[in-house]
Order: C-alpha cells, then sequence, then structure tokens
C-alpha cells in the first residue's frame, strides 16, 4: 500500500471512528444489569401466591430514558423503542420470586398491577437513576390489598455517554 493511500485510509478510519463515537444512543434495547444485591423480605404465607400483569408505562415521554448533559448546551438524549412497563414487571416479578415469593403465571391469590411513573438516569458527572412504579397488589376477586409507590435510586461512575452505563 502507498504512502498515499495509507494516509487516506488513517484519515478515513479516524472520521468512521469518530462519527461512531458521536452517535447518539436512539432506539437501545433495555437490558438488565443488576449493580446491587436485590432482595426483599419474606412476608406471605406459602399459600399466597403472586401474579404479575405487565405494567402500564404512565410516563409522558416513553421513548426518553436518560440523558447526558454534562454540556448544558449540548444535551444528549438516550432512548429505547422497548415496553418499560413490561420490562420492569418482569424484573420486579424475578425479583420476588428470586427473594422466595411464590410466583405463578395465572391463577394466583394476589394480582400485582403497576404503572411505572419514573425510569430515568440523568449523567451529569456521575450517572443518577430514579425508578418508581404505583403498585396495587389485588385479591383474585379483585379487592384491594394495598396500594402504593415504590421507587429506588442508585449514582454510579462510569465512562461519559456509554450505552452499558445507563
Amino acid at each position: 500500500m502507498s504512502h498515499r493511500a495509507r494516509l487516506l485510509f488513517t484519515g478515513l478510519l479516524a472520521v468512521t471512528l469518530t462519527a461512531h463515537a458521536a452517535a447518539l444512543l436512539e432506539h437501545v434495547p433495555l437490558k438488565w444489569k443488576a449493580t446491587s444485591n436485590l432482595s426483599l423480605p419474606l412476608s406471605a404465607t406459602p399459600e399466597t401466591t403472586l401474579q404479575f400483569e405487565a405494567f402500564k408505562d404512565a410516563r409522558a415521554n416513553k421513548e426518553l430514558i436518560a440523558e447526558n448533559s454534562e454540556d448544558e448546551k449540548k444535551v444528549k438524549p438516550v432512548t429505547t423503542s422497548d415496553d418499560v412497563g413490561a420490562f420492569v414487571s418482569t424484573h420486579m416479578h424475578d425479583l420476588f420470586k428470586q427473594s422466595g415469593y411464590n410466583v405463578v403465571d395465572t391463577g394466583a391469590t394476589v394480582i400485582v398491577r403497576g404503572e411505572v411513573t419514573q425510569f430515568f438516569v440523568r449523567e451529569t458527572g456521575t450517572y443518577q437513576s430514579e425508578v418508581s412504579v404505583h403498585m396495587t397488589f389485588e385479591s383474585a376477586s379483585g379487592a384491594k390489598l394495598w396500594s402504593g409507590t415504590a421507587s429506588g435510586e442508585a449514582t454510579r461512575f462510569g465512562r461519559s455517554y456509554k450505552l452499558e452505563n445507563y
């Protein structure tokens, strides 16, 4: 390869890498990656069974899940096309099951419904995440047993505007 061809190739590679690095994180798939040991206290009797319905996404902007605002003049969004409500209910289901609750797909004594009201990561110097879900536990006959908001937040460090950190 001639010197001129090598320079051209190197230049094109640099432009491609720069363009790739500047690409916005749009329509990314949601991926569960717990960074903390999560568990729930067991307070149900063995005959109590839980069934999780797919949660609704009650957020105003259903695609926006995060933003990088390190540069206030150039805020970079992170969006998804995935169903955030279904994603949260699937992992709540798994969390309850791992904690020892009797979780079933149908015919439960308690039905768990939810609405995701907050699901967002704000990146400034760190990644700050917030999740809030309004949950309702109902008997199989439809009587409300409990209703309230479950929420959590976390702060983590990571390289700027990297998908794996969101």
